[in-house]
C-alpha cells in the first residue's frame, strides 16, 4: 500500500518524506485555508518535497472552468494530480484532462456507482471518503471492498485512494480491503508506530539494562 499524507503543512510533509513514509500528498481547499498560504506557492513547495503525486483541487463547479483551473494547477510541477469532484461536470473535466495526459484524482466518492463512472472517465485515482460514511452510520470499508471487486472484475487501472481516514484502524482495514493508497493526516501515520505492548516491553528492557550498569557509548 502507498501512503499519501493529507495535509498542506510543509514541515510535516518534509519530516515524513525524510523517513521514506510519503509516496504522495493530498490537499484540498480546507487544508489550504489551514496552511494560511497561497495555493500556488505552497503546492509548488510541496511538489519539491516528494516525487509522487501531489493532489491539488480545482474550486470551479462547471466543467470548462474545472478544465482551465486543472491546466493551471498542472503547470505547477510535473507531479501534480488535478483533483476534481465526483459530479457530472467533474467527470467531464476528468475525461478532458486525462485525454490531455494529466493525472486526475476524482474526489468525494461515496458510492460504488460513482467509482465506476470515475474509472470509465479515465481517473488515475478515485477517493472514497471512509470517515464521512462512518459519520452517517454507514461502513466506509464496505465501499472500499465493493470498488475493489468492481475494478478487479473489469481490469480498471484507476487506483483506489482511501480518504477521510480518521484512525490507524482505518488504514489497516483499507489495506485489508485492497485499497491501493491510503491518505491520512500526519498524526495518524505517526500513531501507526504506537502500541501499548511496545511501550511496556521497552520499559522492561530499559529497566533491566539499567541494572546491568553497562553503557554502549
Amino acid at each position: 500500500m502507498k501512503f499519501f499524507v493529507d495535509t498542506a503543512d510543509v514541515a510535516a510533509i518534509a519530516e515524513l518524506a525524510e523517513l521514506g513514509m510519503v509516496d504522495g500528498v493530498t490537499t484540498n481547499p480546507s487544508l489550504i485555508l489551514k496552511s494560511g498560504r497561497d495555493i500556488l506557492e505552497v503546492t509548488r513547495e510541496i511538489c519539491g518535497l516528494v516525487d509522487g503525486p501531489v493532489s491539488a483541487e480545482v474550486v470551479a463547479l462547471s466543467a470548462p472552468e474545472m478544465i482551465d483551473e486543472g491546466r493551471k494547477l498542472a503547470d505547477i510541477a510535473p507531479n501534480i494530480a488535478v483533483k476534481v469532484p465526483l459530479t457530472w461536470d467533474g467527470l467531464k473535466a476528468c475525461k478532458a484532462l486525462t485525454t490531455e495526459g494529466f493525472t486526475v484524482n476524482v474526489t468525494l466518492c461515496f458510492s460504488a456507482g460513482q467509482a465506476l463512472l470515475a474509472a470509465k472517465a479515465g481517473a488515475s485515482f478515485v477517493s472514497p471518503f471512509i470517515g464521512r460514511l462512518d459519520d452517517i452510520n454507514m461502513d466506509g470499508m464496505d465501499l472500499i471492498a465493493d470498488i475493489r471487486t468492481i475494478y478487479d472484475n473489469y481490469g480498471f487501472g484507476t487506483e483506489i485512494l482511501a480518504a477521510s481516514i480518521r484512525s490507524v484502524n482505518h488504514v489497516t482495514q483499507a489495506a485489508l480491503m485492497g485499497a491501493d493508497v491510503a491518505t491520512a493526516p500526519p498524526d495518524v501515520l505517526k500513531k501507526m508506530a504506537e502500541h501499548p505492548l511496545t511501550d511496556k516491553g521497552l520499559a522492561a528492557f530499559m529497566a533491566d539494562w539499567e541494572k546491568t550498569g553497562q553503557k554502549i557509548l
